[in-house]
């Protein structure tokens, strides 16, 4: 789409609608089973109207990812050194679970890219993330320093955190199966608090 002139309402219409329908496929599809005609057809618009904002699958892919990034991050960021270790820890671990429950395609999404070894964000997790990660490993460990949690590896209790939260919309299908007709989530957050609360009261 040319750059040199704000997008009318109608490009901005079309530009969501896009996005909204290559999050359905690639979640669906992963990056590389995902075609621009099956977006296109998911979108409603004809293959040339597609590629006119978005030229190619990458540029629709980079698109989502760079949205994506922001909004998994913000959780952790949220992670607040100055108040009460544990009462900070159970809300973001309730944060992460809340958000495999309101964005599964998204979830999705980013597990199919760091499964095919992050090609398209594997910067982004090297700086952005480490840099994240890094900052609130200092902050766990003072924590258990001065006793307020129990000791841990806090790069493994964050590691834990997001592999079991997510597990709920990456594995979905499965956890359904299991479970039937009962909601997945209506027994997930009492059981990870209770478990992260039994794991880290010192």
């Amino acid at each position: 789409m040319p750059k040199d002139r704000a997008p009318t309402r109608i490009q901005k219409k079309n530009r969501a609608a896009i996005l909204e329908a290559a999050l359905n496929v690639f979640s669906a599809n992963g990056f590389r089973g995902a075609t621009v005609d099956q977006i296109a057809a998911e979108a409603g618009l004809s293959k040339p109207n597609l590629l006119y904002y978005f030229p190619s699958k990458i540029e629709m892919h980079n698109a989502l990812l760079a949205q994506l990034m922001d909004t998994w991050l913000d959780p952790l960021r949220d992670l607040n050194a100055e108040g009460d270790p544990l009462t900070e820890i159970m809300a973001y671990v309730r944060r992460k679970l809340q958000m495999s429950r309101d964005f599964p395609r998204e979830s999705r999404l980013f597990a199919n890219e760091i499964v095919q070894g992050a090609p398209r964000i594997h910067d982004a997790l090297n700086h952005d993330l480490k840099t994240l990660v890094d900052e609130k490993k200092i902050v766990l460990e003072k924590w258990m320093e001065t006793g307020k949690i129990a000791r841990v590896h806090p790069y493994h209790l964050l590691f834990s955190v997001w592999s079991l939260t997510q597990h709920y919309a990456d594995f979905d299908v499965q956890v359904r199966a299991i479970l039937g007709d009962e909601d997945p989530y209506d027994g997930a957050e009492a059981f990870v608090e209770t478990l992260y609360q039994r794991l880290l009261t010192p």
